[in-house]
């Protein structure tokens, strides 16, 4: 079966130009008219011609326009997709509005190329457009000011946001992943921006923390800020609440490393509320003890990594103690580099002391060098320092 366009003379009149198809029946070979071509420009017929030739059309015409801009569109497609299916729409509002758009955009915009508020609006107009994403979410003109004002209306809607996130990943009796972090504030005012550990090494800058619940997946279920001076285990306390009060959860299991889940706050906020469980680490000096009390044998480690111990100072609490070789290698590795780096430092200072010119003297001058580099390479309890 073959399509193939005719050309019918037609006497004194212009020719009759038919979209024809033809086939093997019985031994021969007839023809079927499929469509009326007359009325059709020439070159539009021309090009249909190449097309079923097995050619390219665009060859034909390649002249006859100009390309004037190329919106990206892959990867906008591709993210904005995945949204989609994931339902995160309907999960941030079940109506449409403007504002859902924007903050859509916003979340595309972070993933393919983050950037300010000022740059994204930017890269929304119609002049200085970057992606199709503005044309795709109806947002040709978008400014600053309209994308804070999104955020704002996105924070009156937190609460209903996580409830519908709790109900379609946190189950009735399910672990409950907890960590914080913290990001720096660049402006002059902000009312959590507080003096205290900045993760991000920015020295000068106001931390602010964040904490974050997620299912055992790692998909985040609930975010909330908090002072900027806040101690990672004060956090706990509203997290409890949100898991149990907010979202409804009989049961709980909350996961936090040992500076999250402290001695402290399992004996004043844990030990005691219903249908609330741990599991987090133990500390050095508690591992120690365990040791010296001989609730932990190193010898369990003999055939296996993994060992089930008691001790009469965790009543109820069930202890799980693992050797993790390749950590032990990677500890070993870094604690050679680091008394290294210690020594040579050391070295210098030893030097300094003895040369002719400008020589490093004084108990107090020299005392302030060592602890310099004793401080800097948490060193200190692998060397004897005299100092005359």
């Amino acid at each position: 079966m073959v399509m193939y366009i005719d050309t019918v003379p037609n006497r004194m009149s212009r020719p009759c130009i038919l979209l024809r198809e033809s086939y093997r029946e019985g031994g021969k070979i007839r023809k079927k008219t499929l469509a009326n071509l007359t009325r059709w420009p020439p070159e539009l017929v021309q090009g249909l011609r190449t097309l079923l030739r097995g050619g390219s059309a665009i060859e034909k015409f390649e002249e006859s326009f100009t390309i004037v801009r190329s919106r990206p569109h892959g990867h906008v497609a591709a993210v904005l997709g995945t949204l989609r299916r994931l339902r995160l729409e309907r999960v941030i509002s079940a109506k449409a509005c403007r504002e859902r758009n924007l903050v859509v955009a916003m979340i595309v915009a972070r993933i393919i190329d983050s950037g300010s508020k000022l740059a994204m609006a930017r890269g929304l107009g119609e002049e200085t457009l970057l992606t199709s994403l503005g044309e795709v979410l109806g947002l040709e003109s978008a400014y600053e000011d309209d994308l804070y004002g999104a955020m704002d209306w996105l924070l009156e809607r937190q609460a209903r946001i996580e409830r519908k996130l709790a109900r379609r990943h946190l189950a009735q009796e399910t672990l409950v992943l907890y960590d914080v972090s913290s990001t720096y504030f660049e402006a002059c005012e902000c009312p959590l921006a507080r003096r205290g550990l900045s993760r991000d090494g920015k020295k000068g800058k106001l931390p602010i923390i964040f904490g974050l619940l997620c299912d055992t997946e790692g998909c985040p279920v609930a975010v909330e800020v908090f002072d900027g001076d806040t101690g990672d285990p004060s956090t706990l306390a509203s997290q409890i609440k949100s898991v149990r009060e907010r979202f409804g959860l009989m049961r709980v299991v909350l996961v936090g490393d040992r500076g999250m889940i402290t001695e402290a706050r399992i004996r004043e906020e844990l030990k005691g509320t219903d249908g609330v469980d741990w599991i987090t680490a133990l500390r050095a000096p508690q591992i120690r003890k365990l040791v010296s009390t001989g609730s932990l044998q190193l010898s369990l480690f003999d055939e296996k990594d993994l060992a089930e111990i008691t001790d009469p100072a965790y009543p109820g609490e069930r202890l799980v103690a693992c050797r993790n070789p390749f950590l032990a290698r990677q500890r070993a590795q870094k604690r050679e580099e680091l008394l290294e780096a210690t020594e040579r430092e050391l070295e210098k200072i030893s030097e300094a002391t003895q040369r002719k010119k400008r020589r490093l003297k004084g108990k107090e001058k020299i005392g302030m060098r060592v602890g310099k580099v004793l401080g800097r390479f948490k060193a200190a309890k692998h060397f004897r320092i005299t100092i005359t």
